[in-house]
């Protein structure tokens, strides 16, 4: 099911882990081994989930990289139906 107007996942990380557990993000950075810079383009939404980045994400944080990598997702559908003009285009019936 996709998500009206899901947040970006930055956004999730800043409100659940970062702020919840009152870490800066230097400190989550250093605990996830990437940089501050890396680290603080996802969560200012510049960036997105990567593969890696979820396996990092669950070993630190917790829950499944499929969890994290469902978020993005589910943000990069919501803002592909937002520019994707899909009504001239009609379903291939088999023959």
């Amino acid at each position: 099911m996709i998500m009206y107007n899901p947040p970006h996942p930055g956004d999730i990380i800043r409100e659940f882990c970062i702020e919840a557990l009152d870490l800066s993000v230097t400190d989550a950075a250093k605990s996830l081994g990437v940089t501050r810079k890396t680290f603080s383009s996802l969560l200012n939404g510049r960036s997105g989930i990567s593969p890696e980045m979820a396996l990092r994400l669950s070993k630190v944080f917790g829950r499944s990289p499929e969890g994290w990598l469902k978020l993005q997702l589910q943000y990069d559908l919501w803002k592909a139906q937002q520019k994707t003009d899909l009504k001239s285009l009609k379903r291939i019936k088999a023959a």
